[in-house]
């Protein structure tokens, strides 16, 4: 008697979870107005530098300039020429102090979280309780026993009394310690069996596996930085930063209101420079940089 196959049980392919399309246009029409409303300093800002001064006193002040002038610019330029100090020198005070800040900030919080992260110590989970209390301090809370320490160092007046205490934010330690917990264990272990230091693990298996947050900190990490004014430390002209300078044009009053958005636009090309750069850099790294155990 002849066994009879006993048929196998078909399953049926999951279906695509589809989106209805009124669904769509709702999360279309959802996006275009949440733009719209993250766009709109951005635009105002570089409609206000094309306002002739005239049209600062109209109310409701328009969004767009009905006659736009280039003439901001040039009043811009003419009163950066009759400064003590040249504009070139604003921007490589901003620059120099910037740029130092951004890249020993990556440095010094990678090095912070490695430990904290992929080590075991005595006090380990203190520290990290210390991290996470540290990032409720807004600076204005800080600024008093900031500047207390800064005059005892003697540091006032000073462009390291800018730039170090760029350094001391617990952020970028947080961010990294996170991401680094999920490294596995056992890329770092090999690294050791082949004869790698601790130093040299950081360096070689450590860093470049943790680009997406080095970008993200450094976007942060120079916005921040950049738009610092200095003005409570730094009393010489000749290391005042730009937007230092910047402010002392734009505080002439309504007169000026054209022209303090002209220098706004001017500060915010580097940190929108740096953030194209480095979001391209982010999402490259996060595609193609994943590990698995």
């Amino acid at each position: 008697m002849a066994l009879k196959r006993k048929k196998q049980p078909v399953f049926a392919s999951p279906k695509k979870q589809q989106r209805s399309i009124g669904g769509t246009i709702m999360l279309a029409l959802l996006l275009i107005l949440m733009g719209t409303f993250m766009a709109f300093p951005l635009v105002y800002a570089i409609s206000s530098a094309f306002k002739p001064p005239e049209e600062f006193f109209l109310f409701p002040p328009p969004i767009f300039p009905n006659n736009p002038t280039g003439e901001n610019f040039t009043q811009l330029g003419m009163v950066i020429s009759n400064m003590w100090i040249s504009f070139e020198r604003y921007l490589f005070n901003s620059l120099l102090i910037s740029v130092s800040s951004t890249l020993l900030y990556l440095v010094i919080a990678t090095l912070a979280a490695y430990p904290l992260a992929k080590h075991t110590f005595p006090g380990k989970n203190g520290m990290n309780e210390m991290i996470t209390l540290a990032l409720m301090f807004t600076p204005a809370i800080t600024a008093i026993p900031q500047y207390i320490i800064l005059a005892y160092l003697g540091l006032v007046n000073n462009p390291l009394g800018v730039l170090l205490p760029t350094l001391a934010s617990t952020m970028g330690v947080f961010l990294c310690v996170q991401y680094m917990e999920i490294l596995p264990n056992a890329v770092l272990e090999s690294g050791r069996m082949d004869g790698a230091g601790e130093f040299r693990i950081w360096r070689s298996i450590v860093v470049p596996n943790i680009k997406p947050v080095l970008f993200t900190m450094m976007i942060f990490q120079f916005q921040a930085v950049w738009n610092t004014n200095g003005a409570g430390i730094i009393y010489n002209e000749a290391w005042k930063t730009l937007p230092a300078a910047m402010s002392q044009v734009a505080t002439a009053g309504i007169a000026r209101a054209g022209v303090g958005s002209a220098a706004a636009i001017i500060l915010m090309i580097p940190p929108i420079a740096v953030f194209i750069i480095s979001q391209s850099n982010v999402m490259e790294t996060m595609a193609h940089s994943g590990i698995k155990d």
